[in-house]
């Protein structure tokens, strides 16, 4: 590992020398500064990062705050993450990983101490507790989600509620007329999960406007559930003719639960999804994609906006893209 010490004597500088013309502390010489930075790039040096967050009263780290409660599909929480510490890096910035639902003591004990300078928050709430305590802290803050208030706060994601209408549009250009959402589980609605809460409401409001018969079925993460599902929606729907699936859990045994049932997907039911691009091609299904990377990536780009002192939108929704596959096709008569 290259140190300090031999940047200074490939610069023929003392020690102090380098450490004041990199963190700009003291006066230093201009042709002093380009002599250390060129000794400094040709050994490859880079300052501890401890010693950086002494030079510039910061840590370099971001806080991602994604608290792992019931209901949540931990493998897509995952590809957002992955995503943030991602473009982090290439930020100069790592990522410290908060998992535990601590509310709002949990992010005010990390945000009183020097750990992270900035924070990045998911698993948000349409009355999120969390909110009073964002808005006074002196550290940026992004929301990935929509809180119902979010006046003040700088929030993006993927536009959920008209996710749902894309997918309902879909069905209904079709010709389906009886449609049904097999949902995230019953707990995800009860915290009021906004990107949940926001699926329901785009699904509800297409089906009411295009004159379709609806309803809307909350589903546990398992195959037994999806079956019971399966069985519940042809039993109070004969008439059912699509689906639309916001469960990514529950999408290949619902299927599967459905052939066991007798109806062929497409043939007696076109199949629509809200789910991560790669999910929907292995299984040849019609989706809106989860645009994780691009979330988090530009989740990340804001916060550095605001580190810097720059203006940023509060509100960046981004706007469903729908692929059609092999699961939907025309109703037959």
């Amino acid at each position: 590992m290259v140190k300090i010490t031999d940047v200074a004597r490939r610069a023929g500088v003392s020690p102090s020398t380098v450490s004041y013309a990199l963190s700009g502390k003291r006066p230093i010489s201009a042709e002093t500064r380009q002599r250390v930075e060129a000794a400094a790039r040709e050994l490859g040096y880079r300052p501890h990062a401890g010693a950086r967050a002494l030079a510039s009263s910061r840590s370099n780290v971001l806080a991602l705050v994604v608290p792992l409660r019931a209901g949540i599909h931990v493998p897509v929480v995952m590809q957002f993450a992955v995503s943030v510490v991602t473009a982090a890096r290439r930020h100069d910035h790592d990522v410290l990983l908060l998992t535990q639902e601590e509310g709002e003591d949990g992010l005010r004990r990390v945000a009183d101490t020097a750990l992270v300078d900035a924070l990045i928050l998911m698993d948000v709430q349409l009355h999120d507790p969390r909110l009073p305590l964002l808005r006074s802290l002196d550290r940026p803050s992004v929301m990935i989600g929509f809180p119902k208030e979010a006046a003040g706060l700088t929030c993006i994601d993927l536009d959920f509620r008209r996710a749902g209408e894309r997918c309902v549009e879909h069905l209904a250009q079709l010709g389906h007329r009886v449609v049904a959402l097999v949902g995230s589980p019953p707990e995800v609605y009860v915290r009021g999960t906004a990107f949940a809460q926001r699926v329901v409401q785009g699904f509800t409001a297409a089906a009411d406007r295009g004159g379709l018969a609806s309803a809307v079925h909350p589903c546990e993460a398992t195959p037994a559930a999806a079956r019971r599902v399966a069985e519940r929606l042809l039993r109070e729907q004969p008439a059912l003719t699509g689906v639309v699936v916001h469960n990514e859990a529950v999408l290949e045994p619902l299927i599967d639960a459905f052939a066991q049932l007798g109806l062929r997907v497409p043939g007696d039911l076109s199949v629509t999804a809200i789910c991560p691009d790669e999910l929907a091609e292995s299984l040849r299904i019609t989706s809106v994609a989860l645009p994780s990377a691009e979330v988090g990536t530009r989740a990340v780009e804001l916060l550095m906006e605001k580190l810097g002192g720059g203006a940023v939108p509060e509100a960046t929704l981004l706007q469903p893209r729908l692929t059609g596959r092999a699961s939907t096709a025309p109703r037959s008569a």
